[in-house]
């Protein structure tokens, strides 16, 4: 892809002038602002000037090829140079192309039982444990904001906060409905039974104003259930709050009702501003659609087939015959290929753009 000179210095001027602005600011709020940005520009600017200059150097050489002594070595710096130009520009043209302003954002984590009884709650728990066992590879924080168990394990629901760099950006993918195939705990004749489980993945932006009117809501308080014996909530500080307007619901039920609060109120904003977010997506242009799919929770996205052993993301086509490693939270086989092929539909986006 051959990238407009034009947008590439767009690029950097742009970030000259924002540095230029950072070391004239007094006002801290702006000081913040510019030096966000600041951050967000660096790579592309270190990759386009790295291109730049990966030009430069081929028209040299091109000159020096005309010399009949440098000609033999100029040649070999030549092809090396042409060889590597095609990876060059594909990693500006990613950072080019249009991203989720999201992507670096800690992750609210939601995973509901589905169709199934006891085992669709048994393998909602299975998945759960899954992500966890994911974020701790990545040195993420995991902490449970509410939780209702299934009567024979598992869960009905776990709500939870997943806080790092990038983990929106791994986990958005993985919103929808997941699909267990396997023989419940419970069958004594053996039979594979089919249960499902759906995961939400919203972003957790701190610094988005939602605004939140008191006349909106109503607050609940409740006596949440447990695991029973010393887990058993003996007071009514679990919290429900309900948005009025959208019929949203958010509970938190940790032993401090002021705690609780302070949560459902964050999981409140977290699902508006992932409402706003779904309202701008359905409003932008339906030229492309991602093959990695829209994210809709009613999408089937994923099978677990454990008589089989084996995963299938019916999105983007891949069977991985690795589902115990997979539950175990070794996942970055499938991410990296949902992520491969966003890139691809993005970049497809941007050739498309430049003609």
């Amino acid at each position: 892809m051959r990238l407009p000179q034009a947008r590439l210095d767009q690029v950097l001027d742009r970030f000259h002038e924002v540095e230029a602005r950072m070391g004239a600011a007094t006002d801290g709020t702006e000081i913040v602002r510019l030096s966000k940005e600041h951050a967000e520009l660096k790579p592309v600017a270190d990759a386009v000037g790295g291109l730049a200059r990966a030009r430069d150097e081929i028209e040299d050489l091109r000159a020096l090829a005309d010399d009949p002594e440098m000609a033999a070595m100029a040649g070999d710096e030549l092809r090396a140079l042409n060889d590597r130009l095609p990876e060059l520009e594909r990693e500006v043209a990613l950072l080019l192309a249009p991203c989720d302003a999201d992507e670096n954002a800690s992750a609210v984590l939601e995973v509901r039982a589905g169709t199934g009884g006891d085992e669709a709650a048994l393998f909602a728990g299975d998945l759960f444990r899954m992500y966890s066992r994911y974020a701790s590879t990545r040195g993420w924080r995991v902490e449970v904001d509410s939780a209702t168990e299934g009567e024979a394990g598992g869960y009905k629901e776990v709500i939870a906060t997943v806080t790092g760099d990038g983990v929106f950006g791994r986990l958005k993918f993985e919103s929808g409905v997941h699909r267990v195939q396997r023989v419940p705990a419970t069958e004594a004749g053996g039979r594979i039974h089919t249960s499902a489980a759906t995961v939400a993945v919203l972003p957790e932006v701190e610094d988005v104003e939602i605004e939140i009117r008191d006349q909106d809501i109503r607050i609940d308080t409740y006596r949440s259930s447990g695991a029973g014996g010393q887990h058993v909530n003996k007071t009514d500080s679990a919290v429900r709050i309900t948005h009025l307007p959208t019929g949203i619901v958010v509970t938190s039920s940790e032993k401090s009702q002021h705690v609780n609060r302070d949560k459902a109120m964050k999981n409140l904003r977290v699902r508006l501003y992932d409402m706003q977010r779904q309202a701008k997506d359905a409003a932008r242009s339906d030229a492309r659609k991602s093959q990695v799919g829209s994210g809709d929770r009613s999408e089937r996205i994923r099978t677990y087939n454990f008589p089989q052993g084996r995963v299938t993301d019916h999105r983007i086509g891949l069977t991985l015959h690795s589902l115990p490693q997979v539950m175990e939270g070794e996942i970055d086989p499938v991410l990296d290929a949902l992520i491969a092929e966003d890139q691809a539909a993005r970049l497809a986006d941007l050739e498309a753009e430049f003609g």
